[in-house]
Formats: C-alpha cells, structure tokens, sequence
C-alpha cells in the first residue's frame, strides 16, 4: 500500500468522512487516534482483514476527511462513528481503537449505547490527566503556531510525531504521517484539533468504565513517552475483566512499530 487512498465517503451533517473497508469474514472497526489517520493502521488491516471485514476511516478533521473549521473534538467524534455504524448495518462489531481513537470507541459504548463483541485499546487516551507538553502548549497557544512558516510547521510536525516512536520511523511511514497536515487546510486542522482537546470528554466515560461487562484488551507500548504505562494499568483497573498486554520495545505509536505483536494479541483474544 505505497498509496492510501480511502476509496469511499461518508456525509455527516455536510462535511465528508472518507472510509474503506476489507475482508470478508466477521466485522471489526479500526479507530486511529491523533495526529494520525487511518494510514497509520494499514499493517493492521491488511493482516486482520484475512480473517474478519475490516471497516475504517478518518476521523472527522483527520486524513482524508473534511478538514473545515469546526468541532472536531472527542465530543463529536462518537457521534460520527455512532452514524456510520448505522451506515455499515453493523450492530455488534469487534472494535479497535488507537489512542483518541480508544476514547472514541469508549465513548461510542459507553454514552452512545452501541455493543460490541470486544474492544481493544492500544494506548488509549482513556484516563486523565493526558496530552504531551507540546500538545498542552498549542492548546493554549493555537492562534500562534497556526501563523507559523509552512516550512517551520512542516518540521514541527515532522519533529513532534517522531517522539511518539520509541525509535526513529522510516522516512516512508514519517511521510505518510506528515502529509495530511501540510496543505493550508490540513496546517489549520493540525493545531485546531489539539486547541480542541479537553480532558472534559475522556472524564465523561471514565466514570462509567465500571459499567464495562464487554470483553476488553488493553495493549500497551512499554516505551510510551506520551501516556506512560502507569494509565494503562489504571485503565486495566478500572475496567472489569480486562486484559493488560505489555507490548516491549514500542511507544506511543506501536501500530507502526510493532504490528505483528499487535496482531497476534489482537486475534489470540478475539479467538479466546
């Protein structure tokens, strides 16, 4: 997949949520999280899609999907995925999400009231306090690094999505990260969705994680700079039941560093 494009679209509520899907067999959703899209999944879903009907897309504000000013949020974020649930047919799908796209698929459970036959959360942004030092920084100050140089920009991008790696990434994967995020609109969108981020939304559902009776994983990079281990294990805590797999030598962004671990977690607790 030396190009990814997402074949199909969505309209929710006038702007454009472009998805795909794979497979045959049994349906699971693929959430991503920030600042990544569903590029960042493909090892994911081209191995998982051997056995299952992958479905996935880029959140609203991300990737491929309409970038306009406006709410792109966690809060809206569910909301989304709650629709193209609907729009898929799919009542009871196997759910996977990666950092806010954990909180999405938490959210989408807990406040929407959508099933699902299992969720798996890698790193996911779940419980509070969380955001990088950076991400803090811009969600006070988006005004002034929105006005920055394209050329300056392009290298913060660049500099800040390495730190989520536990070693440096190939200049192919770096690219793909990077590129939706240096057009006008996708420069926009970088810092508007970090502006936008409040712990607000993850405290919502995580006074219900309790509640949770659905069967859950939890992965987590050992290595994760961004949101150290010590939340998983509270999340681990907090969930009743759930599993807690340590993924060794991997960050923040283990979907790009350690996939076939992912996956073999991945298929040996759906097929438990």
């Amino acid at each position: 997949m030396n190009s990814w494009e997402l074949p199909e679209s969505y309209d929710y509520k006038g702007r454009n949520i472009c998805y795909g899907r794979l497979g045959e067999g049994p349906p699971m959703v693929l959430v991503h999280g920030t600042p990544w899209s569903s590029f960042n999944l493909r090892h994911l879903i081209q191995k998982l899609s051997r056995e299952y009907t992958v479905y996935f897309f880029d959140l609203l504000g991300y990737g491929q999907s309409s970038k306009d000013e406006g709410d792109v949020s966690l809060g809206i974020q569910n909301k989304v995925l709650d629709c193209l649930l609907n729009h898929w047919k799919l009542d009871d799908p196997i759910i996977v999400g990666h950092d806010f796209g954990g909180a999405t698929a938490l959210r989408t459970h807990l406040l929407n009231g959508r099933r699902f036959k299992k969720i798996i959360l890698i790193d996911p942004v779940a419980v509070s306090p969380w955001g990088s030092p950076f991400f803090r920084h811009v969600n006070a100050h988006e005004a002034a690094f929105a006005e920055l140089p394209d050329y300056i920009h392009e290298a913060v991008v660049r500099a800040y999505v390495q730190t989520a790696a536990f070693k440096p990434l190939d200049d192919t994967t770096l690219n793909g990260i990077v590129l939706p995020w240096i057009s006008r609109q996708g420069k926009a969108a970088f810092y508007r969705q970090m502006a936008q981020a409040d712990s607000k939304y993850t405290d919502e559902a995580q006074r219900l994680y309790h509640t949770i009776t659905t069967p859950t994983l939890i992965l987590w990079g050992r290595e994760d700079n961004w949101i150290p281990l010590e939340r998983g294990e509270e999340l681990h805590n907090m969930i009743p039941g759930s599993a807690l797999r340590i993924i060794d030598d991997a960050g923040h962004l283990v979907i790009e560093e350690k996939p076939g671990r992912l996956i073999k977690e991945i298929l040996d607790f759906i097929q438990a």
